[in-house]
């Protein structure tokens, strides 16, 4: 079958827009990919095959009305809806150069105003909760050195797991100042300072993995049984592991779930807690502007009272320091850009 012009400016789109010409991460790409499974998902169900649908069906009253869908049929939340209504915007834009006939309809499109969504409370742990959460942990296999470096680093230095999977041995310095070189959003580059319970678990799991060895230079920090890049579920399901652990161990943990961003959550609160000033939290977190960072400063003061002090006291002991002609284009879509993310 050969492919509609929708199809061939999607595969434009990703293939070469996305990556080269925005600049976009891999973890960007892979959510606009999403977004665009879910927008042929619900136009089957207007009647409309993926490989048939064209430029003509991108219209403000599809548009508006798979939105609605997302929220309606799939009860997704007003985050998620904004998050697939700027990957079709992303790709509106695109086409405004392509097809200049169509400018009114797509400036129809990108009016639709994106919806307001409740502010929620920070989520974040209570100093109990961590000291109960690293308690789980042992101390005794490679692989539960590498879970304790995995959640200190998570906890002492507020990095985005996205950021934590793309470490290597490499870019951790051990000397002084030890520092941790991250790539963030935007694929803008970053030195993280480690504290003494960080540099003490990352020598701990780097000796007993070998990772000391030259010809480990340019291997992955941490890698999964298979000895593969960790994914971001992977750290996931970690963080999870141990936080049911935890709740089992303590029914009196008051926090419903964790998760990898939950811990950054109370870095950033502990930091302001301590009075550390809105650019160095920024600096650290890698935000691109303070105006992220304030929302944290905005938080309640007894939440704040109640944020984490210091990761040391609490996780270590005072003693130890394209698209083919033959392929569906949801099922391209659907493997577009997985080695890359994983």
């Amino acid at each position: 079958m050969k492919p509609t012009k929708f199809a061939h400016y999607l595969n434009k789109y990703f293939t070469t827009y996305l990556p080269s010409v925005g600049g976009h991460s891999p973890a960007t790409v892979d959510s606009y990919r999403y977004a665009f499974m879910m927008f042929l998902s619900y136009m089957e169900e207007c009647g409309v095959d993926a490989d048939l649908l064209d430029i003509h069906h991108l219209t403000r009253k599809n548009i508006l009305g798979f939105l609605d869908w997302l929220q309606n049929c799939r009860h997704n939340s007003i985050a998620t809806r904004n998050q697939r209504q700027a990957a079709i915007n992303g790709f509106v834009r695109y086409l405004m150069y392509e097809f200049p006939d169509n400018l009114a309809e797509f400036q129809q499109i990108l009016s639709l105003p994106i919806k307001k969504a409740p502010k929620k409370e920070i989520p974040y742990l209570k100093t109990d909760e961590v000291k109960t959460l690293f308690e789980q942990i042992g101390k005794t296999t490679a692989s539960d050195l590498r879970d304790f470096a995995i959640l200190t680093l998570l906890y002492t230095t507020g990095i985005r797991v996205s950021e934590l999977i793309g470490i290597k041995v490499k870019d951790v310095s051990l000397g002084k100042p030890a520092t941790l070189l991250v790539r963030g959003k935007g694929q803008k580059s970053r030195y993280v300072p480690l504290s003494a319970p960080a540099i003490a678990a990352l020598q701990e799991h780097i000796s007993c993995c070998g990772l000391d060895e030259p010809r480990h230079i340019s291997a992955w920090l941490f890698a999964n049984h298979m000895r593969n890049q960790f994914t971001r579920q992977g750290i996931s399901y970690i963080v999870k592991k141990y936080f049911a652990k935890a709740k089992a161990k303590d029914r009196g943990i008051v926090a419903e779930k964790l998760s990898p961003h939950i811990l950054r959550h109370s870095v950033a609160m502990g930091l302001v807690d301590s009075g550390v000033d809105l650019i160095y939290i920024r600096d650290l977190l890698g935000h691109v502007s303070v105006t992220t960072t304030e929302v944290y400063a905005k938080a309640d003061a007894k939440r704040k009272r109640e944020a984490i002090e210091a990761a040391s006291k609490e996780i270590v002991p005072k003693e130890n320091a394209l698209w083919e002609a033959d392929a569906g284009l949801k099922g391209w879509l659907k493997n577009f850009n997985r080695k890359t993310i994983m």
